[in-house]
């Protein structure tokens, strides 16, 4: 993702990208970013810490470097987009506190369609939350090989969309044995780890002789990083303040 954060953003004219940040034992600490992503040489070396002078930083890294990385903003006062998922309720709290000094732009999924579904999920929550005949939610997410965190925090932040509007209380991670009658008040998750795949997210409202599903899916990573970017540009010169996705796509 931060490959692909240089390349695009060295192609998007109202960008400019003044430092690309990696931990301190990177093999290629030093050489040109923008070689390093394949996008050409840029002039500005893979470094360890922020410069002075910026508008904006993308965290799209592990939790790890993200608190490091939050810690640099705060003392430096610059705007922070938070793309990393897998934070971990301390970290995530820090965040917030964070955003009472500093702008903050924190979505589990910079994905503009994935964020458009969350809005389409929550309305369909909202109409089958008193359904007569009552309404089953599951949430299938496939991802690539190498994803660390199970469910992804994009399945999670569905979920939780959902259970706001309807009001499930339980969570059912699988399911193997006789677990029994399914209960009502349950969001069932799902994750699937395959190959190379970007991303895809399927929620499912089902009905006794109908069903609804929302299916987004991504066929590249750049949908991110678009995503990440369009995020930056709206975050620089915002006063202090937890912001998300819903505030770039204006819903």
């Amino acid at each position: 993702m931060g490959q692909r954060l240089v390349a695009l953003a060295s192609a998007d004219n109202e960008l400019s990208l003044v430092a690309a940040i990696e931990h301190d034992g990177h093999a290629r600490l030093g050489s040109d970013a923008g070689l390093v992503a394949g996008a050409g040489e840029l002039g500005v070396p893979l470094g360890t810490s922020l410069p002075a002078g910026i508008d904006v930083v993308v965290d799209f890294s592990v939790p790890e470097a993200t608190e490091a990385i939050l810690g640099a903003c705060l003392a430096s006062k610059v705007p922070l987009v938070v793309a990393t998922t897998g934070l971990g309720e301390k970290l995530e709290s820090e965040i917030r506190r964070a955003a009472e000094q500093i702008p903050v732009l924190w979505a589990p999924s910079m994905s503009l369609a994935v964020n458009l579904a969350m809005k389409l999920s929550d309305t369909a929550a909202r109409a089958l939350a008193d359904h007569p005949t009552g309404a089953d939610v599951e949430i299938i997410e496939r991802h690539h090989r190498f994803k660390e965190d199970a469910p992804s925090g994009t399945a999670l932040k569905f979920g939780q969309i959902i259970a706001d509007a309807m009001g499930q209380t339980e969570v059912r991670h699988g399911r193997s044995g006789r677990p029994g009658k399914r209960p009502h008040g349950e969001i069932g998750y799902h994750a699937v780890r395959t190959g190379d795949n970007p991303g895809e997210h399927t929620i499912i409202f089902a009905l006794l002789g109908e069903t609804l599903e929302i299916l987004v899916r991504a066929t590249s990573r750049d949908c991110y990083a678009h995503g990440a970017l369009a995020a930056a540009k709206f975050l620089a010169g915002k006063p202090p303040g937890l912001y998300g996705m819903n505030d770039v796509l204006g819903l």
